[in-house]
C-alpha cells in the first residue's frame, strides 16, 4: 500500500480543521442568539423547501446526510418545541409527513440573520471573490461521485 503524499494529507487536514472552525464559529453565534443548533436550521430549511406536501423523514435524512438514529431524535425534538409536525401517511402504517408549522417558519427567518453574519464573517470577510469561487469549485470537485 503507498502512502499519501503530504500534500495530501495537509490539505485533508486543512479541509477537515476549516470545516470544523467554520461550523463551531456559526454554532456558538447561533447559541449566543439563544438559537437553536444549526442542524436544526439545516431540517427546518429542508422542510421549508418541500413546501405545503410536506417531506418524508428517509428523505429528509438523505438531504441532511444524518444517520437514521440521528434524524428521529432531531425530529422529536423539534416537535416537542412545536417547530414542525408530523402526520401518518395514508396506506403506510409506519410512514410519516414532516411539514413545519408557523412557529418552526419564524424560528427558521430568525436562524438565518445569525447564521449568514457568522458565515460572513468566517469566509467572505477572510477570502477575495476570484478566492471563494476557486474554492468552491474545488470542493465541488472533491464532492462528486
Amino acid at each position: 500500500m503507498t502512502e499519501p503524499k503530504p500534500e495530501t494529507v495537509a490539505a485533508w487536514t486543512s479541509l477537515v480543521t476549516a470545516g470544523r472552525v467554520v461550523l463551531d464559529h456559526i454554532e456558538s453565534a447561533l447559541k449566543q442568539a439563544g438559537l437553536p443548533r444549526l442542524d436544526w436550521y439545516d431540517a427546518l430549511l429542508e422542510i421549508e423547501r418541500a413546501g405545503d406536501e410536506g417531506i418524508r423523514p428517509f428523505e429528509l435524512k438523505d438531504r441532511l446526510l444524518l444517520p437514521q438514529y440521528g434524524m428521529s431524535r432531531l425530529l422529536e425534538r423539534m416537535a416537542k418545541a412545536g417547530l414542525l409536525a408530523r402526520e401518518g401517511v395514508a396506506g403506510d402504517r409506519r410512514g410519516q409527513i414532516v411539514r413545519l408549522t408557523q412557529k418552526g417558519r419564524q424560528v427558521r427567518r430568525e436562524m438565518w440573520p445569525v447564521y449568514a453574519a457568522a458565515m460572513m464573517r468566517r469566509v467572505e470577510h477572510r477570502l477575495t471573490q476570484e478566492e471563494v469561487v476557486e474554492l468552491t469549485r474545488l470542493l465541488r470537485k472533491l464532492s462528486r461521485s
